[in-house]
């Protein structure tokens, strides 16, 4: 048995009409549960789940999804990538990590139970309704990473930003 099958991984998920199907090959560097409002309104709920993994481990399995600019908070934007049947949306690329990482839907996964949140972020602007787990990481706005993150998915994010600079040197 490989490291990711005795975790679980890899994870399948997709959008509810499965046209478009997806594959995480390993576990996500981190887990988000963002109360912003701007995940509110995005998501027409309470908070957006999203699970971080490098691009290059999330496998396009069947369909061509359709990748959506819609604007954020920090005025950079954010491509969200979407079914173009049903318009379930899948994954996001934020500006500040670019297309090299991928913000996967957690409620798209066919078993979404196995990615709860690693923390709760801008919980300041949570809905009041909302109870968070006692013990539950939580902040009120956004945290330190090296606080945070597990040192197996720090190291992945520096070889990921190695290859990124690498790259970027090959294409400059």
């Amino acid at each position: 048995m490989n490291e990711n099958e005795s975790d679980g991984f890899p994870l399948d998920g997709g959008c509810d009409c499965r046209s478009v199907r997806y594959r995480m090959q390993t576990r996500p560097l981190f887990v988000h549960c963002c109360h912003c409002r701007w995940c509110q309104r995005e998501t027409g709920t309470a908070f957006a789940l999203n699970a971080m993994i490098e691009s290059d481990r999330l496998t396009l399995l069947a369909g061509t999804p359709t990748t959506v600019h819609t604007p954020s908070a920090s005025g950079a934007g954010q491509q969200i990538v979407r079914c173009p049947q049903c318009w379930v949306a899948l994954w996001s690329h934020y500006a500040g990590a670019g297309p090299a990482v991928a913000f996967v839907r957690v409620g798209t996964l066919d078993d979404p139970d196995r990615l709860p949140p690693d923390i709760h972020i801008f919980t300041a602007s949570k809905q009041p309704w909302v109870l968070l787990p006692p013990g539950a990481p939580a902040v009120p706005e956004y945290y330190e990473r090296e606080q945070h993150w597990p040192a197996e998915s720090l190291a992945r994010r520096e070889a990921l930003r190695a290859r990124i600079e690498a790259a970027r040197g090959r294409a400059g």
